[in-house]
């Protein structure tokens, strides 16, 4: 027997899919919109605030403390994964919780470092568009495995995490 659960809430999917779009025009215009990517990485910025606000303070799956586990649990359940043996979870996995810290590290050291590269005091400073640079050109990578992932799980629990952090609501077992 099984049942249908909202997981995500209406505030995560829309800062998911609001962080995420912002990070890929932002990443897209850097060297022919310059506003356009000015407006993006403020944009994503203020999103990713509101994101960490609401890991702390928001529902049981939209809080790091469900999904951030320690290094030990993580190497256990990648053990299990590479035996096809791993456990089901209604939220984050281990490797899924640790992307998103890796993601939101990212864009937010993309955005701060961009924000400061546009203030006066910074502007033309080559180690703070260095930063910038770092960050930027590390958000693809980390999409890349995102998504991944995404699809990896998808295919491998049989269950559509697209869909379910579009409309919040996956299936589980009694």
């Amino acid at each position: 027997m099984s049942k249908s659960v909202t997981v995500w809430d209406p505030l995560v999917r829309v800062l998911h899919w609001g962080l995420a779009s912002n990070v890929i025009v932002a990443y897209f215009t850097h060297a022919s919109f310059e506003r356009v990517h000015l407006i993006t990485g403020y944009a994503a910025l203020g999103f990713l605030a509101v994101r960490i606000v609401w890991g702390f303070v928001g529902p049981e799956h939209a809080r790091f403390r469900n999904f951030i586990v320690s290094p030990l649990a993580v190497w256990r359940y990648t053990r299990a994964l590479l035996k096809g043996q791993e456990p089901h979870y209604v939220g984050h996995n281990p490797l899924g919780g640790w992307m998103i810290v890796a993601l939101l590290v990212t864009v937010a050291g993309a955005s701060i470092s961009g924000w400061i590269y546009d203030t006066d005091a910074y502007w033309g400073d080559e180690r703070v568009e260095a930063v910038h640079w770092f960050f930027g050109n590390l958000i693809l990578p980390l999409v890349l495995l995102h998504v991944g992932g995404v699809i990896f799980t998808s295919i491998r629990q049989r269950e559509n995490l697209v869909a379910a952090m579009i409309h919040g609501r996956k299936t589980v077992e009694r």
